[in-house]
């Protein structure tokens, strides 16, 4: 098993343990400027009911990026994470 997957299964059992679902979850993430990271997230959380929060820093060199989205399940928010592992430069906070 990788750190990846046990990092996933760890925080899924946390999940299940201390939410009730369906809940309002936030996701916050710093991505760098540098090319379309902020639409990227954008387009993975094109959804109803997201509110879509963003930030440059005073360098103007990041932007960070908070999601508020209603989520089902541990699985959902899970699937997410996985979705935006891909955008180059991001930081899941």
């Amino acid at each position: 098993m990788t750190k990846k997957e046990k990092f996933y299964i760890d925080l899924k059992k946390r999940l299940d343990e201390s939410t009730d679902f369906p809940t309002d979850y936030l996701y916050k993430f710093i991505v760098p400027t540098t090319k379309d990271q902020v639409k990227e997230i954008e387009t993975i959380f094109a959804v109803k009911k997201t509110k879509i929060t963003k930030r440059d820093s005073k360098t103007g060199k990041y932007s960070s990026v908070s999601i508020l989205l209603k989520v089902n399940s541990a699985d959902e928010i899970i699937e997410s994470y996985l979705a935006v592992e891909k955008i180059e430069g991001l930081i899941s906070l």
